[in-house]
């Protein structure tokens, strides 16, 4: 059955349709017939009961520099006239972010919000992750340049990397001298309210980090990241560049204690990242990517998976 489908993100003139989970996500839903609409977050309104946005009708093609065509803006009621909210704008998590969860938590009992609001706003990715701790590598979250200097001490070397930041931005290797500790540590303090994240620098990041996308718990597909040169992070935000791999056994023992979690949460669409086949560093839930790259390398079709995924979980509403 055709659905009206809200997407929830940035500026569609602003992608690049290479890479873009999101458009990948909306060109797959146009193929089963589904009805798309986009707005920004920042159009949100609610009154009387209803959550309501100025959305754009649009089709999309896969073909760069004429990837969409958008109508004229309409009012959409995404309670009463939506079947499907996308979630899908980049980070910051910040209040804006959180603002648009509280929003659209109000009609989750009537359309399907993906992934669900109220576990996006409680599972941040570097915060969530801290449930699983015993997957991860030494991590300390904190404000006090003390506490990282020790830690630094203990560990060798480190990485220091903002606790709601995103596409490998801002984050920095310490080397065993310390050098720069304090005055990075002085700069986080001053830009960000909240901890920072630092973690024992693993030397494995320069064979990669793979990106494992679940779709509703299930393990969908993988790449592996390559840093580029002269550079540690391996992003695909930043230069990285990606190759097709499989999964090691612990990372499949990794997936499978996190599954039921993401499904039972309401998580349809989740990328994790693991250094080393071993090491887990991010859960990501805002607006996870890699399924272009998968479909690439392997040639499965995630975003398919997903719509599966949505499709099934709207019938058992239901029934």
């Amino acid at each position: 059955m055709p659905l009206t489908v809200a997407v929830q993100m940035d500026p569609l003139e602003t992608i690049n349709i290479a890479g873009d989970s999101s458009f990948a996500l909306m060109l797959a839903a146009q193929k089963r017939g589904h009805k798309l609409f986009h707005y920004d977050a920042e159009d949100l309104n609610w009154s009387d009961g209803h959550l309501w946005t100025k959305a754009r009708p649009v089709t999309v093609q896969d073909v760069v520099g004429g990837h969409f065509h958008a109508g004229d803006a309409v009012r959409l009621d995404l309670g009463d006239e939506a079947d499907v909210v996308l979630m899908r704008q980049d980070p910051p998590f910040d209040l804006g972010y959180i603002t648009a969860t509280h929003l659209l938590e109000r009609i989750a009992d009537k359309a399907l919000v993906v992934n669900d609001p109220v576990s996006v706003r409680n599972a941040p990715e570097k915060v969530f992750v801290l449930d699983y701790a015993r997957f991860m590598p030494p991590t300390l979250v904190t404000r006090s340049l003390d506490e990282a200097r020790a830690f630094l001490k203990q560990h060798g070397a480190i990485v220091v990397k903002p606790l709601h930041g995103n596409g490998g931005k801002a984050i920095f290797r310490v080397g065993p001298d310390g050098e720069n500790l304090s005055a990075l540590i002085e700069v986080f303090n001053q830009t960000w309210r909240e901890p920072h994240m630092v973690q024992a620098f693993l030397p494995d990041v320069a064979k990669g980090d793979k990106r494992i996308v679940l779709v509703d718990g299930e393990v969908a597909g993988a790449i592996n990241r390559l840093p580029g040169e002269g550079e540690f992070r391996s992003n695909l935000a930043v230069g990285g560049s990606a190759e097709k791999t499989e999964l090691t056994e612990k990372e499949r023992e990794i997936c499978a204690v996190l599954g039921p979690e993401l499904k039972a949460r309401g998580l349809i669409f989740v990328g994790i990242d693991v250094i080393g086949g071993e090491w887990l560093t991010e859960i990501n839930v805002t607006s996870p990517t890699g399924i272009v790259a998968i479909a690439r390398f392997d040639g499965t079709d995630v975003a398919g998976l997903i719509w599966d995924a949505i499709e099934r979980r709207l019938t058992e509403r239901a029934g």
